[in-house]
């Protein structure tokens, strides 16, 4: 089992935010997970924001063994290209120690704010389909090209390859059982989701259901949950019992 530390670069200034995530290493903490939001989402009024791929290549300066990921990049906010060559700069900054999160998006003001298109929930499942591809493709093959709806490469070619072969841990965020949990199924080296313990059970039966349907060892793929540190220790601890049971 590993155990993160999600502490979102938001509302503190860099240093702080430095100081916290060494503190995490520091404690034993397998790896720091931020988000890829670019304004505040909690709290009252403006507030500091670091953008998240570009935080995670600063922390990989300033650590040595925790591991760093956001939970989890967006997919409308950058061209997979770019995704795919700023994970290989991370991975080496870091000496393999990224992890690739990657998720549809959600919150449609924040693109408002920005200028960002935010699509409807299918049109952005395929765009997260269509970068799955992409950054696979990129981070291993030379040459690559990939023509779909959303999404172009032309005969690609990034190097170096990534620290970790054949590319950084890849993770999918998936609660969906028609259109995110089969790509988590078929892609995802780990998958993470939402909600209660019971819920979470079931949802990963589900997924090791399609995982072999697809011809892959449902074991192979890492389960991941987001446990609430806010409430009183005993409940805390049942939840985190109840998880590690999901």
């Amino acid at each position: 089992m590993e155990i993160g530390l999600e502490c979102s670069q938001q509302r503190m200034t860099f240093d702080e935010l430095v100081r916290r995530v060494r503190y995490a290493e520091d404690a034993g903490f397998d790896g720091w997970w931020g988000f890829d939001h670019f304004q505040p989402m909690y709290g009252e009024g403006p507030g500091e924001c670091f953008e998240g791929y570009t935080t995670m290549a600063a922390l990989a300066g300033v650590t040595t063994r925790i591991r760093l990921g956001l939970l989890v990049g967006g997919v409308t906010y950058r061209h997979p290209s770019m995704v795919a060559a700023e994970a290989i700069t991370i991975d080496h900054a870091s000496h393999g120690r990224l992890e690739l999160a990657l998720g549809s998006a959600w919150f449609g003001p924040e693109h408002d704010a920005l200028g960002i298109a935010f699509p409807g929930t299918a049109e952005r499942l395929d765009m997260l389909d269509e970068a799955v591809q992409i950054i696979k493709g990129l981070c291993t093959t030379d040459g690559f090209s990939f023509a779909g709806e959303h999404w172009t490469v032309s005969d690609a070619t990034l190097r170096p390859r990534p620290v970790q072969a054949p590319h950084p841990r890849l993770w999918i965020a998936a609660t969906g059982e028609r259109r995110a949990l089969p790509l988590a199924a078929r892609e995802a080296d780990a998958w993470h989701s939402f909600g209660g313990p019971a819920e979470l059970a079931a949802r990963s039966a589900k997924l090791s259901a399609l995982a072999e349907a697809a011809g892959r060892d449902p074991s192979s793929i890492l389960r991941s949950a987001s446990l609430d540190l806010s409430q009183p220790f005993d409940a805390v601890r049942a939840d985190a019992d109840a998880l590690r049971a999901a």
